[in-house]
């Protein structure tokens, strides 16, 4: 078995999302796939297994803690890994959540972009004691949050909350007990929390807490970006078809840009980025 490293959502080894990647995990059972990734100790390890088609697969991804059922990030990092040994193009994961297309494109320089499109989104609303018991978590307050940007639970693959605030000062101002939003997200089966600002129309700040996944903040988040993308679609906030991208990673030293494409009318939505080995 050999173990890869890169970072996701970025050309810069220093920045984006450190991933493990795992090309041919087959002969490896649910045990041994959580080791690895408890060995590694990034956010998430993905494991391919690849099938009788050609460039199609199945694959797992665990974090240090225990299996998830989608990784955006790890997605487009195993892609580029992929493409830097058997060529760009499209492949097919078969998650646990369903069907994630994956096409992978190289620039005239010969940087790898690498565009998954998530699952169908969907969203509910977030209201209420439930609110109420996350912002105290979190330390905001009803005031914190954007009038216009409603607080929401959305999924494109996973289920994040989505809390906007006005403010960037506040969205900087990170700080929360990881016991208990560890013990509210695993009740709620919540993957991350995504805290956004917007910057621009189509620029937005981005950060994620996902103490569920043994740490305090992921620095790329795509399986939140895809349930961003849908939240956005279907409360409005966009024109579709329409472009955002999101800056995270930030404020914790590892800038990581996201580029997420939303189509007018039903379908998934498109997280694309580039991934670098790690060294």
């Amino acid at each position: 078995m050999e173990i890869l490293r890169y970072t996701a959502f970025s050309s810069d080894p220093a920045g984006g999302n450190p991933a493990g990647v795992v090309l041919d995990a087959r002969g490896m059972d649910d045990a041994a796939m959580l080791a690895a990734a408890a060995e590694v100790g990034y956010s998430e390890t993905a494991f391919l297994l690849p099938t009788e088609q050609e460039r199609v697969m199945d694959v797992r991804y665990f974090s240090p803690l225990a299996e998830v059922p989608f990784c955006g990030h790890a997605t487009i990092a195993t892609a580029v890994a992929y493409a830097e040994r058997h060529g760009v193009g499209d492949l097919i994961l078969n998650t646990r959540v369903g069907v994630v297309p994956v096409r992978t494109a190289a620039a005239a320089d010969g940087t790898l972009t690498a565009t998954l499109v998530s699952v169908q989104p969907k969203s509910v609303e977030l209201h209420g004691p439930l609110l109420a018991e996350l912002l105290g978590i979190l330390g905001w307050t009803a005031s914190d949050l954007h009038e216009a940007l409603p607080p929401r639970i959305a999924f494109g693959g996973a289920w994040h909350p989505i809390l906007a605030t006005p403010s960037r000062a506040r969205l900087a101002e990170l700080d929360y007990d990881m016991d208990a939003l560890r013990e509210l997200m695993l009740k709620h089966d919540w993957t991350t929390i995504d805290l956004v600002w917007r910057e621009s129309p189509d620029v937005f700040q981005v950060r994620n807490p996902f103490p569920v996944g043994g740490v305090f903040e992921d620095a790329a988040t795509g399986a939140a970006a895809a349930a961003f993308g849908g939240y956005l679609r279907e409360l409005g906030l966009v024109s579709a078809p329409a472009t955002v991208t999101l800056h995270q990673g930030v404020d914790m030293g590892r800038p990581s840009l996201l580029t997420v494409g939303i189509p007018a009318g039903d379908g998934g939505i498109s997280v694309s980025g580039t991934a670098v080995v790690l060294g």
